[in-house]
């Protein structure tokens, strides 16, 4: 009807593109870990990604750039994320697109990586593992088989919408939108509503090389003031975090903080704040880049190579799990019984203006917290597990368990323990800890077991 706030659509019959035993929806780093643990484990596994390429925010936003693979362990500085991700990491470094790990924020180790090399490498993980890769393919909805079980996901694809059935589902999507459709409950930002500031990430070439022997990034905050100054405009926000790739005339800028006409952050999962927010993530990124070329004589001859395909998201739906990580959990190093893994990231809160930081107590703690297997566990669903930033956590645990490394962590248990599910007649609860605990560990990964 016209001048309607809805319509009604027909009725369809929608193709059955598969069955399979898995099925992740999103190939980030807990998706790409997740659709390789359940495959490896002889679950047959379909991963849905809704671009051409795999990596999640690591490529499609440009973030080019590892954290949480490490902790600061009584003042030593440890990679604690191993397992897949170590595989992932060796693939990489064979491909020439891996740099050695830097200290950022002065307490913690980060690690870049060249995007393209990123891309190569992930592909040939997954299809080596066995796992069956569907590209451009975007997650549109459910079908229920029990209120407490999907049947199937769908899925709109350039051949038309289809429907994959599956035994077990993972919702690696970032956003948890496989969760929300299937009637999980989540919150979206802080108590007072507040999420956190996405950015939109650039790459700049032809920087000049003594530029990244000299550390010259040091004084880019002192250069950037003075700029603001003379100019009196205002880049984004204080913080920025300018550094060179792996091959020196290449830097990644993250400086943007992409906001509103009213300033509130964009929200990721509304459609047009992410295009007015893509359209304000470039013409901010065009501003800072101009005054940065003014800036830093390093940059004189500097030009933009890349802009990423979307805008960074950091934080949209957390769905509601058995358990619930906070942000005491992560200051605290929390111990838990039914660990599969641990987070070394501090808090990372992308406020107004700024990046805020708290730490646990580094050096005077192991500086990591356990990961709880119940935490990928959403409220009334059996036969789904969420992994990645739109896991069980409270915005402040969100801050610092949305990084790579704790995804890596998450999707490497589901996988392994959807694999297990589909091959019985239990749910996701009846996973037996010990013993996935016990096929963890010999797959590589650390539980965090070993430090009081």
């Amino acid at each position: 009807m016209v001048g309607s706030a809805d319509i009604v659509e027909p009725s369809r019959r929608t193709e059955i593109f598969g069955t399979f035993d898995v099925v992740v929806l999103g190939g980030g780093p807990a998706g790409i870990a997740a659709a390789v643990a359940a495959a490896r484990h002889g679950a047959s596994t379909l991963l849905i990604e809704r671009y051409g390429f795999l990596g999640g925010m690591g490529t499609a936003a440009g973030v080019t750039n590892f954290c949480g693979l490490h902790a600061n362990r009584f003042g030593t500085i440890d990679q604690v994320v191993h397992g897949i991700a170590d595989d992932l990491l060796a693939r990489i470094d064979r491909l020439d697109g891996l740099k050695a790990p830097h200290l950022v924020f002065g307490k913690i180790n980060a690690q870049a990586y060249d995007t393209s090399a990123y891309k190569i490498a992930a592909d040939a993980l997954l299809l080596e593992a066995g796992a069956k890769l569907l590209f451009h393919a975007l997650g549109a909805g459910v079908i229920m088989e029990t209120p407490r079980q999907i049947g199937a996901v769908l899925v709109e694809t350039k051949s038309g919408r289809r429907a994959v059935r599956g035994r077990v589902f993972i919702d690696a999507s970032g956003d948890g939108d496989l969760a929300a459709w299937a009637g999980a409950p989540f919150e979206v930002g802080a108590e007072d509503g507040s999420i956190m500031f996405p950015s939109a990430m650039f790459r700049i070439n032809d920087v000049d090389r003594e530029a990244a022997r000299s550390r010259a990034w040091t004084s880019f905050p002192a250069l950037m003031e003075a700029a603001e100054q003379k100019s009196g405009r205002r880049f984004p926000r204080k913080t920025p975090i300018i550094r060179p790739q792996h091959h020196e005339i290449e830097w990644r800028a993250n400086l943007t903080q992409v906001a509103n006409a009213d300033r509130t952050p964009v929200n990721g999962v509304d459609a047009q704040q992410l295009s007015d927010g893509e359209i304000a993530g470039r013409r901010q990124i065009a501003e800072a880049f101009g005054m940065l070329k003014e800036a830093v004589p390093a940059f004189a001859n500097a030009y933009i190579v890349d802009i990423a395909p979307q805008l960074g998201i950091r934080e949209t739906r957390r769905i509601l799990g058995d358990y619930v990580l906070s942000e005491e959990d992560v200051l605290g190093c929390a111990s838990f019984e039914d660990t599969i893994g641990v987070n070394g990231w501090p808090i990372e809160d992308h406020v107004a203006g700024d990046i805020l930081l708290r730490w646990p107590d580094i050096p005077g703690s192991r500086g990591f917290n356990h990961l709880p297997f119940r935490m990928l566990l959403p409220r009334g669903l059996d036969n789904l597990f969420v992994v990645g930033r739109c896991a069980s956590m409270t915005h402040g645990g969100q801050s610092a368990a949305r990084v790579s490394g704790a995804c890596f962590v998450m999707g490497e248990a589901a996988g392994t323990a959807a694999a297990i599910v589909a091959s019985g007649n239990g749910t996701s609860r009846a996973v037996d800890i010990p013993a996935l605990q016990k096929t963890l560990v010999a797959q590589g990964v650390y539980l965090g077991t070993d430090m009081p």
